[in-house]
């Protein structure tokens, strides 16, 4: 993809390493590097500099509490916690292994190895529940790595590399706290040097967990934008039964909201600034200019059956076609945008019907090549979508909890004999890989209806 400059602007999850985070007790690694398969190669990304080949994408199956959404939760709680700054005192909300007491106490894990302007970096840390432990940020290139700083808990030494020592920097340094990363306060104070890796934490990688509503939906109130019109002529091609969406000016007393929240939106709203209200399936905008409030409402629009439109509330709709107007925009942002991202989607099959799902993977994994540098990780149910027609070996992974409670995650690419002329959905529900639930029906069944003589 190209920057709106015509420049190229590459940025992409190489690898997320996490232990001791919830049902992830050991280290487990999840690398996004192409094996050397060559099912789908034209649409990896290709950087000849570090002569690597990178998946644009990776499904994560598994059963019900196998791990998925805790992988999910821990590249989240990583993103909050680079992203944003905890007060003086507050604790970091840290969620080791619970199920081995020796744990309890141990810090969490993270490491990442991204891609940020055609350089890798390594951003590691460990934390507790009241400070960081070490933190150590490391730039890659394709003939050395260079440590950039090195904070180790006890030590007044910053470690910083020589090429990028200063005042500034050693000042950040002194002033950053027990339960804030160094990274996260030399940005909050200004300082450029590390804002690069930070700002793809902020504004590239993007996670949508299975109740979160879509956030930009300021653009879909304005009829000249790229999103509103591309938005508007697939939804009738979707089978929803929503031909367009509209945002129509209502008055704030209108709004099913508390008076409270009325009330403090009048205060808030500041000459030429925009606030989004984003209750439940409601989507409002309140804007002010020179002085007057203006409040827009986002509506659905289907056709009656002589071909009028119809106005229906955001309410109205199934809970299917909420998830698509949620996810729409993802996948047009992934198929069409000028600056890369990384979607980490949790239950993308929610619901939603496999074909469909099917037909949003197809269309964003045909807009790969090996000069595009978007990524789209999910985590799903659906096993139609364990499909090598669509996935490659490497692509596909599966989540599975043990006997002590701890989850693993293995790459289909691991089993040697899973080969591209085989039934991989047959392997996998033969329980050949792992990842698929326990149920021990026959025995639920026998104690019911034991019960149900007593």
């Amino acid at each position: 993809m190209l920057h709106k400059k015509g420049k190229e602007v590459p940025q992409m999850l190489i690898n997320f390493t996490v232990g001791n985070w919830m049902s992830f007790r050991d280290k487990t690694s999840f690398s996004l590097v192409a094996t050397r398969e060559q099912q789908h190669g034209d649409r990896l990304a290709k950087l000849g500099k570090y002569r690597m080949r990178v998946l644009p994408t990776a499904a994560l199956y598994g059963g019900n509490a196998s791990g998925k959404t805790n992988f999910f939760k821990a590249i989240n709680f990583a993103k909050q916690f680079i992203t944003r700054s905890l007060l003086p005192d507050y604790p970091i909300k840290v969620e080791p292994f619970l199920l081995d007491g020796a744990y309890a106490t141990k810090p969490v894990l993270f490491h990442f190895e991204i891609l940020v302007d055609d350089d890798i970096y390594e951003l590691e840390f460990a934390l507790t529940s009241t400070k960081v432990i070490e933190e150590r940020l490391v730039k890659i290139s394709s003939v050395n790595e260079k440590v950039l700083y090195h904070r180790i808990e006890g030590r007044s030494d910053p470690q910083l590399h020589a090429s990028i020592t200063s005042q500034r920097l050693l000042f950040a340094f002194e002033g950053t706290r027990e339960n804030q990363l160094f990274i996260t306060n030399s940005v909050f104070q200004n300082i450029p040097t590390f804002r690069n890796v930070f700002q793809w934490f902020d504004e590239t990688l993007v996670l949508v967990a299975p109740d979160t509503r879509f956030e930009s939906f300021e653009h879909l109130f304005t009829g000249v934008t790229p999103l509103y019109e591309t938005m508007n002529s697939i939804l009738p091609n979707l089978d929803t039964g929503i031909f367009s969406l509209e945002g129509e000016e209502v008055s704030l007393d209108s709004l099913l909201i508390p008076d409270e929240l009325k009330q403090k939106v009048k205060e808030d709203a500041k000459s030429n600034m925009t606030i989004k209200l984003n209750d439940q399936d409601e989507k409002i905008i309140v804007t002010r200019d020179d002085g007057k409030l203006s409040v827009k409402k986002l509506y659905t629009y289907h056709k009656d059956s002589q071909g009028n439109n119809t106005r229906f509330e955001m309410r109205q709709e199934s809970d299917g076609s909420k998830r698509i107007l949620d996810l729409l925009p993802a996948f047009l942002d992934l198929a069409n945008s000028t600056a890369p991202k990384v979607y980490f989607i949790d239950e993308i099959d929610r619901n939603l019907h496999s074909l469909l799902t099917q037909q949003l993977l197809k269309v964003y994994l045909a807009s790969c090549s090996q000069t595009s540098r978007n990524q789209l990780i999910f985590t799903t149910h659906d096993l139609l979508l364990m499909n090598q027609s669509m996935f490659r070996r490497d692509e596909m992974w599966v989540t599975e909890r043990k006997q002590d409670g701890s989850s693993s995650l293995v790459g289909f690419s691991e089993y040697e004999d899973v080969r591209s002329d085989k039934d991989i959905l047959k392997s996998y529900l033969q329980g050949r890989m792992g990842g698929i639930p326990t149920t021990m029906a026959d025995d639920i069944f026998v104690v019911a209806e034991r019960h149900s003589y007593e």
